[in-house]
């Protein structure tokens, strides 16, 4: 129906039944529009609880291992792990929020969409979309060096940088340079450091001091203590802390009630999934979870509920149906920035349809994992209360991205080979790193697979692999005659390149998007 027709009927003799028809018809549209969208979302509601209840997995399946169909709950017992909260999302909307288990081993205290978790490392995405908040508003530049924000602490040279130039761009996508991967737990009573003591390591902080290690924009180098100067400009630019920041900026528009970045969380924001270790048992007492000081990389307690919106905020801005971020900035917020697998603080894979954002979080008692496909809004948050839920969240994550059915993270299927035929024997020996290798390649492997020399062992029917000089090898299953998958860490593989002399003189290590070539020490 266009405007003319509607400016007719408005105009129309009859004008009041035109009217009554027109109620009539669109009270009709209404009713069928809520009925689909009920619909869908029962459906969409049935397909998750059918996923979590005969869906959870394992990523990489050994040659001839039958996919096992476990139940979340069978899994939760497995791994020791009390409480779980998932919150999944269908078109940028939640269409699924609910807890299982409990927030304590031994009670009867039930775990649902709004119980508190402590997120360890979702952290950093609220932090950079609080950051990008400031951006679009024209009170931070992302581009700007950014000792010249600071007043009560500044980014000292190195001998690897001795004229530093460090940009909120470098901090978000840990291009910065800086060291310091991650931070240790407080227990209840012990004392807290100041964010400058944190940033100087000093006592009592746990942690080194937060230094350049690298020229900056050199490598991807995962840095917590880069998050934590981040942390600082947001600070000294507002003259606010970070919580009072992040809640005009993030949890007010998105309507995160139940999240904050207090620390320690006070027993009185109730409904508080406490901390559990390895074995299921509930520890930090006697307060029953831990402290986590360095706010901005590690310290936000948050729900399912809550980091749902925040998933569905983002990919809205990004679809351009949202208002939470400017689209443009939403873009760069999902573009990696080179040679990093982040964009603006997330990680990025894929592409078209199976374009994901996604950040895991791991404090020493809780494991969680966001995750949203920026084209089609899809998504789902999962958050744990135990030691062991990183294990679990993989298993679930594994459940729910098969019911969202669009191929991202597949089964990965090794096959049976007789490594004790002659023909692999030369895959042993020593592979050195190809330094030639360009960082935009070598990405995220420069980071969590830095590693100058790999010792290759083919014995007992196994290819092994392990850092060169030590003793410690992990086992790689087949995919092809040539190309190995690692069990014990996603997406990572191996293939052996056999040249036109029938020589196995290099391999290449692979995840995702990166790779890193090695060439065999003579």
């Amino acid at each position: 129906m266009n405007a003319t027709t509607i400016h007719n009927m408005k105009t129309a003799k009859h004008r009041p039944l035109c009217a009554e028809l027109l109620g009539s018809a669109l009270g009709f549209a209404l009713l069928t529009f809520a009925g689909t969208a009920a619909a869908a979302t029962a459906l969409e509601d049935a397909s998750t609880r059918t996923a979590l209840a005969t869906g959870l997995r394992p990523t990489v399946l050994h040659a001839g291992e039958a996919l096992p169909h476990w139940s979340l709950q069978e899994r939760m017992a497995h791994h020791h792990v009390p409480g779980v909260a998932i919150a999944v999302l269908r078109d940028g909307q939640v269409v699924h929020s609910v807890g299982y288990g409990t927030r304590e081993a031994g009670t009867h205290d039930p775990v649902d969409g709004d119980t508190l978790f402590s997120v360890g490392s979702v952290s950093k995405i609220v932090t950079a979309a609080t950051t990008l908040r400031l951006v679009a508003d024209g009170k931070l530049a992302l581009d700007r060096d950014v000792n010249t924000y600071l007043k009560s602490w500044q980014i000292i040279a190195s001998p690897k940088a001795p004229h530093p130039m460090v940009t909120l761009r470098m901090l978000m996508s840990h291009t910065a340079g800086l060291g310091v991967h991650g931070f240790a737990d407080y227990l209840p009573g012990e004392a807290m450091p100041t964010l400058l003591q944190i940033l100087d390591g000093k006592a009592p902080a746990k942690n080194d001091p937060v230094r350049l290690v690298h020229p900056p924009g050199e490598r991807g180098d995962y840095s917590g203590g880069g998050v934590m100067v981040e942390q600082l400009v947001l600070e000294e630019t507002t003259g606010l802390p970070l919580e009072s920041i992040a809640r005009m900026q993030v949890f007010d528009p998105l309507r995160m009630r139940r999240s904050t970045f207090a620390n320690p969380l006070p027993a009185s924001a109730g409904n508080i999934a406490k901390a559990h270790d390895g074995n299921g048992a509930v520890t930090a007492l006697p307060r029953g979870w831990q402290s986590f000081p360095e706010q901005a990389a590690s310290g936000l307690w948050s729900s399912a509920n809550d980091l749902g919106a925040f998933v569905a905020g983002v990919i809205g801005s990004y679809r351009g149906n949202g208002n939470f971020l400017p689209r443009p900035i939403a873009t760069q917020m999902m573009t990696e920035v080179s040679p990093s697998w982040h964009g603006l603080g997330p990680r990025l894979d894929g592409a078209g349809t199976t374009r994901i954002f996604h950040h895991g979080g791991s404090n020493d008692s809780y494991r969680a994992w966001i995750e949203g496909y920026l084209e089609t809004g899809d998504g789902f948050v999962i958050l744990t209360n135990g030691e062991n839920g990183g294990a679990l969240s993989t298993e679930i994550r594994n459940a729910l991205s098969d019911a969202v059915g669009r191929g991202v993270n597949p089964p990965v299927r090794a096959i049976a080979l007789d490594l004790q035929e002659p023909a692999y024997a030369d895959y042993a020996g020593t592979f050195v790193i190809d330094s030639a290798v360009p960082m935009d390649h070598r990405r995220a492997l420069a980071d969590f697979f830095d590693i100058e020399a790999l010792e290759v062992k083919v014995a007992d029917g196994e290819v092994r692999v392990g850092v060169a000089g030590r003793n410690r090898t992990s086992q790689m299953l087949p995919l092809t005659p040539n190309r190995f998958v690692s069990p014990d860490i996603d997406s990572l593989e191996l293939e052996f390149h056999r040249n036109a002399q029938g020589r196995v003189n290099a391999l290449s290590i692979e995840h995702g998007a990166a790779r890193a070539h090695y060439t065999r020490r003579e």
